[in-house]
């Protein structure tokens, strides 16, 4: 039986439009809902399994969550030989991936880290994404540019300017990031992962997914659910709200969103990894550990990783006892 992979894509690679130029032909590349249904039946009606994998890169959780509801509505024949797949990347990958990019940069430019704009709690993500891309780096200068939105990218050039740095790179954190053709001071930094790096990963992804369900029969479906737990809105009741001084919320509200502990699905730990870009076997940083006080060394390969997989994983923080700069 043959396999068919379907790469979703949300608002990091505008509906899957921008994976045109990254996967190769024999990929099937939709942004979801009606359209992944009827590729899914398609396939399934041609006797392929099929293994969808969501192409995020750790900022749009909802896509993952989506993608399982959508598959929810096939019915058990289809359901029967479709997996889905762990998201392409998580915000810890995307942290590794820029700063390879950013090792290859003068280090009197500054890093522009951009990406279309999407939810507040998105774009809140790229800010911090940049904050660990450039802690503890070489450039002075790391700002934010947002597609779509505020600060765009001719404001994000100008905000490197006044702070200094000469001119800007474009690191795109993104998918669908073009080259800052017209802006002046803006050159480009990516592309984010050579082709052939994001086939690698693309199939670790999906052989990871087919293990998994041959290993335990879990097609990956329900715990895909609860991806987008804790992605949205937090409030708080002050003590003379409802007589009580707690605080819940709808999202941010408690510590566990994006790689803070435990997983919904998505492989993010709050931790301290090591950095490497996809194309890149060097720079090690710390590793997941807690002990903050030893030496540390880069984390093993695990079985079944490959390695520009392995290379992508990144450290959200370094060792605490370390002062900036």
């Amino acid at each position: 039986m043959t396999d068919r992979v379907i790469a979703v894509g949300g608002h990091e690679s505008d509906g899957a439009a921008a994976l045109a130029g990254v996967l190769g032909p024999e990929v099937t590349r939709v942004g979801g809902g009606r359209e992944l249904v009827r590729e899914v039946r398609s396939a399934r009606a041609a006797g392929e399994r099929v293994c969808v994998v969501p192409m995020t890169l750790g900022r749009d959780p909802s896509l993952v969550a989506d993608a399982a509801r959508t598959l929810l509505a096939l019915d058990a024949g289809e359901r029967a030989g479709t997996l889905l797949a762990e998201p392409f990347g998580t915000t810890a990958h995307l942290v590794g991936w820029l700063r390879t990019l950013a090792n290859r940069v003068p280090d009197d430019r500054a890093l522009l880290v951009t990406a279309p704009s999407g939810d507040p709690f998105s774009d809140a993500d790229l800010f911090r994404t940049a904050r660990l891309v450039g802690q503890y780096g070489r450039h002075r200068v790391v700002e934010v540019a947002l597609l779509g939105g505020a600060p765009d990218l001719a404001e994000g050039v100008w905000r490197c300017r006044a702070l200094g740095a000469p001119g800007a790179v474009v690191l795109p954190a993104a998918w669908a990031v073009p080259e800052p053709a017209g802006v002046a001071h803006a050159e480009y930094g990516g592309p984010l992962l050579s082709a052939s790096a994001a086939a690698g990963v693309l199939a670790s992804r999906v052989r990871q997914a087919r293990e998994r369900y041959e290993r335990s029969g879990d097609d990956g479906v329900d715990r895909a659910l609860a991806a987008d737990h804790d992605h949205g809105h937090a409030h708080s009741h002050g003590p003379d709200d409802h007589g009580h001084g707690h605080s819940h919320g709808h999202g941010h509200a408690h510590s566990h969103a994006h790689g803070h502990g435990h997983s919904h699905g998505q492989s993010h730990g709050h931790g301290h990894s090591h950095s490497h870009g996809a194309d890149d076997g060097h720079g090690h940083g710390p590793d997941g550990g807690g002990d903050h006080h030893r030496a540390l060394s880069p984390a093993p390969r695990t079985a079944g990783e490959s390695p520009a997989e392995h290379q992508g994983s990144a450290p959200d923080l370094v060792p605490s006892h370390r002062s900036p700069r």
